[in-house]
């Protein structure tokens, strides 16, 4: 098998110049993730400088760098190694005969991600690639292009933003066949005047479409029109997704299943399918429902699609379920810790509500972060999704949260603390065998911690 770059490659995409003869099997910036056979690009950043962590990348195994100073080591010499690493992105994209597919939203880009590639890799194992984590910004975004082999034949990019025109440089980087928007929704609402205006930002994906390519975007969303103009701008044929009446890819039907799953009945423009959703909850439904449009707009396989859908594992911190041991038998976690909003709140709040226990229904629910002047208003708004949910005891964490602690007021069992570590003690006191705990809360709160801690057996 070829290399996935050599020095003489990376010198031509870069315009640097390699001091010695090296091929490279991984790319990474973070010398902390280095494998052997790895590429190091040396960053250098606010926090950090990679070229202070050359001596560590090459003893785990680096067989070459990206480097903007001298080095004794085998690298190629570049005058600045960000765009250098934007200019390997770029030549991997160019050379891959790939159909790329980007996805990005307010809420479900990882997931749909994650979903579309489970799918596709369905039906060609071994050639389709996706970027990895939420690598979807700046940085993330060129070193998973970087990391495409040349044989690829699908490729699935995850991009985020925060501000207005961060969305349009990744997709003129990308340069996707397929464009998915999940949904619209106040994320990052405090660097925005509207929501409006996140619909805007969203919409800049269309910006880097190939010629010919397609838009994929939400039929129920209030901001529909706005997106499909934006695709029309831009030279898009449009696909829509919903359950509504009209979507061009829409769930005739769709009931929840004992096991937290869903089945769901699906007419596409040219095809009828019924199948299994792993997750729970009218969000995945939405995300399948992105999902089938891409595999229709991919010309790929809707019935490998949908054996994908079924099977797919939890994913941590979006959906994944754990399993604690506890006298007299186990409680269930709902692991949402890595990200919230307003619309993901209450989306896995919904879920929740159908998910079967013997127990208690419990909520530890973390500070949303980002969202400006309106954030108390947001915080209290989740209230009433949350009495709806069932939810017997809440555990509120950080600072921020307390306008819905006052809202909920004696309705329900509700305490609040400032930290995890705070929060470790009482959820391990609350749980008990039959019960169901859901886990959510913006990804800086850090609750993963907690759920590492319940699960790893400190909830007995």
């Amino acid at each position: 098998m070829s290399a996935l770059w050599t020095s003489d490659e990376i010198a031509r995409a870069t315009g640097g110049v390699a001091n010695t003869a090296f091929e490279a099997d991984e790319v990474s910036f973070d010398s902390r993730e280095i494998e052997p056979g790895s590429l190091f690009v040396a960053l250098a950043g606010e926090q950090s400088d990679g070229h202070h962590f050359l001596d560590e990348a090459f003893a785990s195994g680096a067989t070459g760098a990206i480097v903007s100073r001298r080095s004794d080591f085998s690298c190629v010499r570049v005058p600045d190694t960000m765009a250098a690493l934007e200019d390997l992105g770029r030549a991997a994209r160019a050379r891959a005969a790939a159909r790329i597919c980007g996805v990005t939203g307010s809420v479900g880009k990882t997931g749909t991600k994650e979903a579309l590639f489970a799918a596709l890799e369905r039906a060609f194992p071994g050639v389709v690639h996706r970027s990895v984590k939420s690598y979807n910004n700046h940085t993330g975004v060129p070193l998973s292009l970087a990391r495409m082999p040349a044989d690829t034949r699908f490729g699935v990019f995850e991009m985020g933003m925060n501000h207005p025109g961060e969305l349009a440089a990744l997709t003129r980087m990308v340069r996707p066949d397929v464009a998915i928007v999940t949904a619209i929704a106040p994320a990052h609402a405090e660097f925005f005047d509207s929501e409006e205006a996140i619909a805007d930002a969203k919409a800049e994906i269309f910006e880097g479409l190939s010629d010919g390519g397609t838009a994929i975007i939400p039929f129920d969303s209030p901001h529909r029109d706005r997106l499909a103009t934006a695709a029309r701008v831009n030279g898009a044929r449009l696909l829509t997704f919903g359950i509504g009446e009209g979507a061009d890819v829409r769930a005739r039907d769709f009931v929840s299943l004992p096991d937290g799953g869903s089945l769901v009945s699906v007419a596409l423009p040219d095809a009828e399918l019924t199948c299994t959703i792993a997750y729970s909850g009218r969000h995945w439904v939405s995300n399948a429902l992105a999902v089938l449009a891409a595999i229709h707009a991919l010309d790929a396989d809707l019935a490998a699609a949908g054996l994908a859908l079924a099977d797919m594992e939890g994913m941590a911190g979006r959906g994944a379920r754990r399993i604690v041991s506890l006298p007299g038998g186990e409680a269930v976690i709902v692991d949402e810790s890595y990200n919230a909003n307003p619309a993901s709140m209450e989306a896995a709040l919904a879920a929740f509500a159908g998910l079967a226990t013997s127990g208690r229904r419990i909520a530890i629910l973390g500070a949303m972060r980002e969202l400006g002047a309106k954030s108390d208003l947001y915080h209290e708004a989740l209230a009433e999704p949350i009495l709806s949910a069932g939810i017997d005891r809440a555990i509120l964490v950080g600072d921020g949260i307390e306008p819905l602690a006052k809202a909920l007021g004696d309705r329900i069992e509700v305490a609040h603390v400032r930290s995890v570590g705070s929060a470790i003690p009482l959820a391990r006191g609350s749980l008990a065998a039959g019960d169901a705990l859901l886990v959510k809360g913006s990804n800086a709160i850090g609750l993963a911690r907690l759920v590492e801690a319940l699960a790893d057996g400190e909830g007995a």
